[in-house]
């Protein structure tokens, strides 16, 4: 609908469209010219509105034309528009708009300000060393974060409205010149084609991007540090960032990626390659020691050295669940547990967590319910799923089914789930590139930041899985390698 010259019918179309008691229309004159300022009251910047928009327009001729006017505030992001329908749109955004009496256009000025969260260390990732700096829930703030880390021409910015209601922002980040053209183009047209009521955060955006939508397995990274941006972007990657969530999205995603802590690269070599070889441990435990628990039991006696025999007989003699119940029971209650204490407050949250564990696991062993090994194997299981925050979702599911495949198949109905799963993995890729790179295909060149990682220094290439048409990450002289 076009902007008509009288003023009230203007503001009486806004008023019927939006219908908000939150939206404050306010007059002042140009001269002797009345003029409308429409603004969403709890999202704007009053104090700016006032000083730097209607106190310079009151000065001027109201017979300049509304570019003109424009021009003489002294804000950027100002733009003019020639319908109501798109004043509108900017209004609910947060901007402010201005009408003049006798004008068929008007403008929108950015005056949005919003509580933010300040900037602190993030609740996940947290590191010993490293900066301690994290994103929040606005956008400008996060990519300004960004822009503190790469002061390059080449970092490049494509922005996004996405949501039919939320009208939610959302920006595409990478580095022209190291990322594979066509992975930014692909990434570009799924964001253009969502078609979404509304975004509350940036999960429902690595869903849309996820390739198989089915799949247990992550398919999108994610991280509330910069300095990790930073590093996966530089290697070859584009990241994703959505106004209102503090999770960058990256991709491709690789799945030894969140093997790698950001710790990592600020720690010695030595001690970071002892941490990830403890992770992949930790991982390994977290899935099939229950399992692989229940198997011996009922399956492999024989493989379980006599001493420990007769202590693992001696306190299951009572016990009336089999094997794989009695597993099954000590899971349901560490999971039931965890997801209480996870969504107490904090304050009561570890308190019940730690007091749950020792009054449920103490009685029930008392009871004659569970055994003690049983309750030794599961909370050894469920301390070391933790290692990798980011793969609980993914490792509590394939512990469950690990533990149906065990108490009914043994050992070897696991060696056959190990083997499916690792037939799975290989088998994805994630926008054109392998999940299980460097190994499955081989990558040499990769290998030097996967389980082992070699020092910094020695990392001279971008990963060649990534596919960067800037192969090069740095030049050291040999000399510079042995100092």
């Amino acid at each position: 609908m076009k902007i008509n010259e009288n003023l009230q019918y203007n503001q009486k179309i806004v008023q019927t469209i939006t219908g908000s008691d939150d939206i404050v229309y306010f007059e002042f004159l140009i001269g002797d010219v009345k003029a409308l300022a429409i603004y969403v009251d709890s999202i704007t910047d009053k104090e700016t509105l006032g000083l730097e928009v209607i106190s310079p327009l009151r000065k001027l001729n109201p017979e300049y034309s509304v570019k003109k006017l424009s021009k003489c505030v002294n804000l950027a992001n100002v733009t003019v528009r020639q319908t109501v329908n798109d004043c509108i749109d900017d209004i609910l955004a947060g901007k402010t708009a201005i009408f003049i009496d006798g004008k068929t256009s008007a403008f929108t000025l950015d005056l949005k300000k919003f509580e933010v969260r300040a900037i602190a260390e993030p609740p996940t990732g947290l590191s010993i060393k490293g900066p301690r700096n994290g994103f929040n829930e606005s956008i400008k703030s996060n990519l300004s974060l960004i822009r503190r880390y790469i002061k390059s021409s080449d970092l490049k910015v494509e922005n996004f409205s996405k949501g039919r209601y939320t009208k939610t922002d959302i920006s595409l980040v990478y580095i022209e010149g190291i990322v594979k053209p066509s992975l930014v183009q692909k990434i570009r047209k799924k964001l253009e084609k969502i078609d979404i009521d509304g975004i509350p955060d940036s999960s429902y955006v690595a869903k849309i991007l996820n390739e198989r939508k089915t799949s247990l397995f992550k398919q999108t990274g994610s991280t509330e540090r910069p300095d990790v941006l930073m590093e996966r972007i530089l290697e070859g990657r584009v990241a994703i960032l959505v106004d209102g969530s503090p999770f960058a999205i990256t991709l491709p995603y690789l799945m030894l990626e969140d093997l790698q802590a950001s710790e990592d690269y600020y720690i010695s070599t030595y001690r970071a390659n002892l941490v990830r070889s403890l992770r992949i441990i930790a991982i390994l435990f977290s899935i099939f020691l229950p399992g692989l628990f229940v198997a011996v039991q009922l399956f492999h006696l024989q493989l379980i050295p006599l001493n420990f025999l007769l202590t693992i007989v001696n306190s299951i003699k009572e016990i009336p669940l089999s094997p794989s119940l009695e597993m099954f029971f000590v899971l349901m209650i560490f999971e039931i547990l965890n997801e209480t204490s996870v969504r107490m407050p904090k304050y009561v949250g570890m308190a019940l967590a730690v007091v749950g564990a020792l009054v449920l696991g103490e009685t029930a062993v008392n009871a004659g319910i569970v055994s003690t090994p049983a309750i030794l194997i599961m909370a050894l299981s469920g301390i070391s799923i933790y290692a990798i925050p980011e793969l609980v979702e993914t490792t509590s599911v394939l512990r469950l089914i690990c533990l149906v495949v065990a108490g009914s198949l043994g050992a070897y109905g696991m060696i056959l789930y190990v083997a499916f799963i690792m037939c799975y993995l290989c088998s994805m890729d994630n926008y054109g590139v392998p999940y299980t790179a460097p190994y499955s295909p081989f990558i040499a060149n990769d290998l030097q930041d996967g389980i082992y990682m070699d020092s910094v220094i020695g990392m001279s290439n971008r990963p060649i899985a990534l596919q960067s048409p800037n192969k090069r990450r740095q030049n050291f002289s040999h000399d510079n390698k042995q100092n």
